[in-house]
């Protein structure tokens, strides 16, 4: 829209380095009043769900994308014409863009869990995609006069370096048979992007002419193009396209695990006193209100060992070949949720009282299963907890979360034989598994840190005298 009343409001970047997000639903609809600060539409990142307000007051003229479509950052996906404008005609709802064929499908039945919480009672549900059907405004290609980011027409076709775009739409044009060179860029900065591509393609398709077929006639009949064949068992197998967290967590473990030579050990612990602690709490009137229950203890548990060990709390700086030491602990909780693994972590950690932690602990719980987990609660974790042992599994080898030196996982609790004051007793045991990086915790500070944990949970006291 060339109109200086309309304001176009583009896609931001709600979080760190993210480049695109997917639109899981819109609030508003075509020739809807919107004021500065309202919630216009819900996004999908790699990261989380968020919900964007609109900088500013007006009336809704277009919105360019039907849900379910992922937008790059800096791409205008609502148009508004500012308050005390003229007042333009609003434009007819067009059919709604279809979406990305690589649009993830919901999973089904599952609810999100936080690892060491066990899964809730109640299902917690994504609000529903189903909305007003969304009015698309698309600018001609043949038309397109668009500016880059610093202000100046984009590049004519074939001029200046080398097109900028992302690997996947290089991808894309490759695919197409599309020479970058000659599409006109319309992402920020001169980006060119998914929708450029394909829309070069009647421009730059060369495919050779058939030749003329002979006329149909009774003896000789029009042979039909066969059908395309599936190339796997559509009845026997489904494909699910992997895209959002579940495509960033594949992307963060295997650099991880190809980055960080990962030392994993094992203790096993009898943790009964840290049970019957987790139930005299309970009866706290210092934790009312508050979740109190074995993860708790267990994280306030790494704390202490990672004070008496601070060197456990680091990171490898590849860049500056500098280990990063950090007096400051933000403990992450691995979350199992249907938009994939996800682990936002408490800021200062190592600040907070046993009651300040349950507190921390609880909202975290709470945000992570309505699925309102922001970016920047997923950024800036130091050492992460996840507890495997809600699954019923007694214990893993965890893979480190990128710049973080160490994970801790946490096996069941159960009641076994257990050698007790020199007698074979009933008692709860757990296995606890510490991965960490070698390439700046060696074996005697990681067998230390493990030590430290194992042993305040088989004697609780310890965080009184250790803390």
């Amino acid at each position: 829209m060339t109109d200086a009343s309309v304001r176009e409001f583009k896609m931001p970047d709600v979080g760190e380095g993210l480049t695109e997000a997917e639109i899981l639903k819109w609030y508003v609809q075509v020739g809807d009043t919107v004021t500065d600060g309202q919630v216009v539409c819900e996004v999908e990142t790699a990261k989380a769900a968020v919900e964007l307000p609109i900088p500013y007051d007006g009336v809704v003229r277009a919105l360019h994308f039907a849900e379910g479509t992922t937008v790059d950052v800096g791409t205008s996906i609502i148009a508004v014409e500012v308050a005390g404008a003229a007042p333009a005609e609003v434009p007819a709802q067009a059919p709604a863009a279809e979406p990305k064929t690589d649009q993830e499908p919901k999973a089904e039945g599952r609810q999100p869990v936080l690892v060491g919480y066990g899964v809730s009672t109640s299902a917690t549900k994504r609000r529903p995609r189903k909305g007003p059907e969304v009015a698309v405004s698309r600018a001609s290609t043949a038309v397109r006069t668009e500016l880059n980011g610093h202000g100046t027409p984009a590049a004519a076709p074939g001029a200046g370096p080398r097109p900028l775009a992302k690997p996947p739409v290089r991808k894309l044009a490759k695919d197409l048979g599309v020479d970058l060179a000659t599409v006109v860029p319309s992402g920020p900065d001169g980006i060119i992007t998914r929708e450029d591509v394909h829309a070069a393609v009647p421009a730059t398709a060369t495919a050779p002419a058939a030749p003329a077929p002979a006329p149909a006639t009774a003896e000789t009949p029009v042979p039909q193009a066969p059908a395309p064949v599936p190339s796997y068992d559509t009845a026997r197998e489904t494909r699910v396209p992997v895209k959002g967290v579940r495509k960033a967590t594949a992307a963060a473990m295997v650099g991880s695990a190809f980055t960080a030579p990962h030392v994993t050990e094992f203790v096993t612990v009898d943790v009964t006193r840290t049970m019957k602690l987790v139930e005299e709490l309970k009866q706290d009137k210092e934790f009312a209100g508050l979740r109190v229950n074995p993860l708790l203890l267990i994280a306030k548990a790494l704390l202490v060992a990672i004070r008496r060990n601070p060197d456990i709390n680091a990171s490898w700086d590849e860049a500056n070949q500098e280990i990063v030491v950090k007096h400051y602990v933000n403990l992450g909780i691995a979350a199992a949720t249907p938009r994939g693994l996800i682990v936002p972590n408490i800021k200062d950690a190592h600040a907070r009282t046993l009651p300040q932690l349950a507190e921390a602990l609880g909202e975290l719980v709470t945000t992570a299963k309505e699925g309102r987990t922001s970016p920047a609660a997923m950024q800036g974790g130091t050492v992460t907890i996840t507890n495997v042992g809600v699954f019923g599994v007694d214990t893993g080898t965890p893979i480190l979360n990128p710049g973080e030196s160490a994970i801790l996982a946490v096996g069941a609790i159960k009641l076994q034989p257990w050698v007790h004051k020199g007698k074979v007793k009933p008692r709860q045991v757990t296995t606890l598994a510490l991965s960490f990086d070698h390439r700046l915790v060696d074996g005697e500070l990681g067998s230390k840190v493990l030590a430290d944990v194992a042993a305040i949970l088989e004697q609780p006291k310890r965080l009184i005298t250790w803390a």
